[in-house]
């Protein structure tokens, strides 16, 4: 591999470290308002997400024009060239990760029946470390070529979906509050919207899995059903 090849590479892998660990900033901070069970975001942590978030979008635009002039100018071999796709495709969803978590910051404020909240707060928030943990080890299995770590988020992924069906439950169980009380009514509503983006976040881990698996083997596993030694079904 020539030295401009390699730089431009390592440049790129760099880039992506830097975005997945803010990334991983800003699950952790969304993570710590959650587990307190609030409708209240501490001003301190709303600007570093605001700010996070805008390196975030920064380095999904700097990574994409990086790979793609490292194609066109560097003509990358077969494996370095499935390991820049699969990048592009890591931080795609790893943006949408990011914008995720805004939503959910966007959302707390919202809510007006804090009593319900509260109530559903510790489950939402187990929820939320799930997610958080398949984010974590989808970008482990990648820096780390570590598959196992890919499987085990892309099992889980079942796991958060479990989760979010018994939050529904939980929440239409809860309507039989005086319908009248418009607070609780638009306090399920935000409750709901940051269920599903905790959702999307793990469904987003579970494509970061499956990129590391095809920059590390080649197989597009994409659509497919996969046992726990990681086989195809």
């Amino acid at each position: 591999m020539s030295i401009n090849k390699e730089n431009a590479i390592q440049d790129i892998l760099s880039r992506f470290e830097d975005m997945a660990n803010t990334i991983l900033r800003q699950l952790d901070l969304i993570e710590e308002v959650m587990s307190q069970g609030e409708t209240e975001v501490p001003a301190n942590i709303a600007k570093e997400i605001a700010s996070n978030e805008k390196k975030i979008d920064k380095l999904d635009v700097k990574i994409g024009e990086k790979i793609v002039n490292t194609i066109v100018l560097q003509k990358p071999v077969a494996s370095d060239l499935r390991q820049m796709m699969a990048i592009y495709q890591m931080v795609g969803d790893l943006e949408r990760i990011g914008d995720l978590v805004t939503n959910i910051a966007g959302s707390i404020p919202r809510i007006k029946d804090e009593a319900v909240f509260e109530r559903l707060s510790d489950v939402i928030s187990n929820m939320l470390i799930s997610s958080v943990n398949m984010v974590r080890k989808s970008i482990l299995s990648f820096i780390n070529n570590d598959k196992e770590y890919a499987i085990w988020t892309i099992k889980n992924d079942s796991v958060i979906d479990e989760l979010n069906h018994k939050l529904i439950k939980k929440t239409v169980k809860k309507s039989k509050l005086p319908k009248e009380t418009q607070d609780m009514l638009l306090s399920f509503i935000n409750i709901n919207s940051i269920i599903s983006n905790i959702e999307r976040i793990a469904d987003h881990a579970t494509n970061v899995a499956e990129a590391s698996i095809y920059s590390l083997e080649g197989t597009d596993i994409r659509h497919k059903q996969i046992d726990l030694d990681g086989d195809e079904l």
